[in-house]
């Protein structure tokens, strides 16, 4: 601590003054002193050379950089280099803090020394709570503060005390204990988790934290993260040695590990691994990274290189399956090289290559190595009104497959297309008044021409693909699956239209889309074979209903029964950012033989100035049952908070056969002493229902 008003120069200013040459000198009236880092402002000071003391008395205020004090005597000794405030406020200037105390040393060797003081970093006005203590030590380069005899006070109430303890006084990372979690639950009863954190370098951190279930013992949930110049991770292990609610007392596990980091200016590297012990891990344990509808934990090992011109990527993408789910094709590895160039006059060479090999954890299925090139020439054009992209291609692919024996396919296919596709679009506009406003409408119809040619492809197996349902932007996409084990052949002719209402601050108020496919010839691939001669109508609406009301719509209608396919709705209120009811309905007809339509309730509202609630409610109408009830209460301070959550849901445990059930639910209670964001947790996580703009 460097007190410039010890070690430095000092400036004096008064309405009135007394100096009486190498003895004293006296100021009056509006005293101001000042130096490089501390001001004093008081009624009356006096300066003694003789004892080198400087004393100030009446409405004293102290300032520097650390404290700002408020008191009626400051006494300053400049050979013991010790400034000495007594009966006073204070206030830190670094972070939150203030209080009271009956003396107040300043001291360039010891810091700041606070006797018979109180603490408390909640607003002045609003002081939930407060520490009173007989000694309140910050020492200067040291990152805690220490306090003795400390009695806890909330509000007015005495709740504990500690002879010793220490706190943070900067914003550095600080080893310590973190904010426990209470829960109660029907898989694990009640559980304790207390977190401990320890800061081991600037770059390297570990978190710890055991938590106690009544139900299934003890576990050790633990976090290593590290960050250097170039690269960053984490590390996460938990581990439950006995679990007391198995019969065998199983133990049960899961780990990750991410990775992200540059080798140099071109080349990045990532990782992502995951595992466990078993397949209800996540359900009866519970997960920060994966939910209960999870079906697969990655595990993928990725290096990528990037230039103006050419991007290489190489991943390993391998599975931790769950439950009785057919097992994913692994790519061991999946290597992709992309070039684009200017050919100059507006043209455009873009080479998309591939090389993968695919297998699955069942010995029984075929294997295959794909390598697939697709050169292709274009011409985009795009200026303030228009669009226009005339593109051909040639697709090759190259098939070399094994273990085939029990299956139509072939060892060797060799697969090449030609495609070619011209995309138009147009942008009008015009001024409108709606209820009231000036406003400008725009209206941008767009159609697009596809022609793929035709092979047989019942003779390669699927490793990577599945057939994709077409909103408004995916009637544009010209595929309809993933992948490259199925390339749909294609006559057809795409046409959409898109308008919008924007303000005079160009913002968007209101967007409807509409288009649809139509058929110029019937699908020869067996997979994309269609009933009809145009694809489901696929509509999309956005609109800010006023200041407050905001609606979102997709929708895809049948052209054969003109009946709903797919449709999700959200409408929502919202008041201000703590303030709203947002209502949503999902359906699709046919999800995998099975009807999905569901209704769902999210809102909060305030309870009084510190308490806020917040609700879900989700309601399965094909099933004619709830499918998750979530309510909680939040209680908010200055520097505090405190949750309280209780809930409901479909527990999705795996049998034993590995089937998931659907019948099950799972109930729980969760206090939580830390700032949670309540609205965007639990099961089915508050969205806002659409994004302008």
């Amino acid at each position: 601590m460097n007190n410039s008003l010890i070690d430095g120069q000092i400036q004096v200013s008064s309405l009135q003054s007394e100096i009486k040459q190498n003895t004293y000198a006296e100021f009056n009236g509006n005293v101001e002193i000042n130096s490089s880092e501390v001001k004093i402002k008081a009624e009356t000071a006096k300066l003694d050379r003789v004892s080198e003391t400087l004393v100030a008395n009446g409405d004293v205020n102290f300032q520097d950089k650390n404290i700002t004090v408020s008191s009626d005597k400051v006494s300053l000794n400049r050979v013991s280099n010790e400034l000495l405030i007594e009966e006073s406020t204070y206030q830190l200037n670094r972070v939150p803090g203030h209080g009271q105390a009956e003396e107040i040393a300043i001291n360039e060797v010891t810091g700041i020394n606070l006797i018979e003081a109180s603490y408390s970093s909640c607003p002045v006005d609003d002081e939930v709570w407060r520490i009173q203590a007989s000694q309140i030590e910050i020492t200067p380069n040291q990152a805690r503060g220490v306090v003795r005899n400390a009695r806890f006070y909330i509000k007015d109430i005495p709740v504990m005390y500690l002879p010793y303890f220490s706190f943070p006084v900067n914003d550095e990372r600080q080893s310590g204990v973190l904010y426990p979690s209470i829960t109660n639950s029907s898989t694990a009863g009640i559980s304790v988790e207390q977190p401990i954190y320890w800061n081991i370098a600037p770059n390297y951190d570990l978190t710890f934290s055991p938590r106690l279930m009544t139900d299934r013992g003890v576990q050790l949930k633990t976090e290593f993260r590290y960050l250097t110049e170039q690269h960053k991770g984490q590390l996460n292990f938990e581990y439950l040695p006995n679990d007391l609610a198995e019969d065998d007392n199983a133990e049960r596990y899961f780990y990750r590990y991410i990775h992200n980091g540059s080798i140099n200016e071109n080349w990045r590297i990532n990782a992502e691994i995951n595992g466990l012990s078993d397949d209800n891990y996540i359900n009866e344990l519970g997960s920060d990274y994966y939910s209960q509808s999870d079906t697969h934990l990655y595990k993928t090992l990725g290096v990528n290189y990037f230039s103006e011109n050419l991007d290489i990527s190489a991943q390993f993408r391998d599975f931790e399956v769950l439950g009785d789910h057919p097992d994913s094709y692994r790519a061991l590895p999946e290597i992709r090289l992309n070039y684009l160039s200017n050919l100059g006059a507006g043209l455009e060479f873009k080479l998309n290559s591939e090389l993968a090999y695919f297998e699955s954890g069942d010995e029984d299925t075929p294997t295959a190595t794909r390598f697939h090139i697709a050169p292709t020439i274009s011409y985009p054009f795009q200026n303030q009104w228009s669009e226009l992209l005339a593109e051909v291609s040639v697709l090759h692919t190259h098939y070399v497959q094994e273990n085939i024996a029990d299956s139509s396919l072939d060892e060797e296919v060799t697969r090449t297309l030609g495609q070619a596709k011209l995309y138009g679009s147009l942008a009008f506009e015009r001024n409108i008044t709606w209820f009231g406003k000036n406003l400008t409408q725009t209206l941008e119809p767009k159609a697009q021409y596809l022609y793929t040619s035709y092979e047989d492809q019942t003779n390669i197996g699927l490793y990577d693909t599945t057939r994709l349902y077409n909103d408004f932007a995916g009637l544009f996409r010209g595929q309809e699956f993933t992948g490259l084990d199925r390339i749909s052949d294609n006559n057809q002719i795409t046409l959409g239209a898109t308008t919008r209402i924007i303000d005079s601050n160009n913002q968007e108020k209101f967007k409807l889309s509409v288009g649809q496919i139509f058929y110029l010839k019937d699908n020869q691939v067996l997979d994309a074979t269609k009933e009809d001669s145009k694809s489901a109508l696929a509509a999309e609406l956005d609109w800010q209903i006023g200041s407050k009301w905001y609606a979102h719509t997709l929708a895809q209608v049948s052209s054969i029964t003109d009946k709903v396919e797919r449709s999700s709705v959200s409408l929502e209120y919202q008041l201000s950012d703590n303030k709203l009811v947002q209502i949503n309905h999902r359906f699709v007809r046919d999800l995998s033989s099975e009807k999905i339509d569901q209704v769902g309730i999210t809102a909060t509202w305030p309870i009084s100035k510190n308490w806020q609630w917040i609700g879900r409610w989700y309601y399965d109408r094909s099933l004619s049952r709830t499918v998750e009830t979530y309510n909680g209460v939040q209680y908010s301070s200055c520097c505090w908070s405190v949750s309280f959550v209780a809930e409901r849901y479909l527990s999705n445990n795996f049998e034993t056969t590995g089937v998931q059930s659907t019948n099950d639910f799972e109930s729980g209670f969760h206090v939580y002493f830390t700032n949670r964001n309540l609205l965007r947790e639990g099961l089915f996580g508050y969205r806002r229902p659409y994004l302008l703009n």
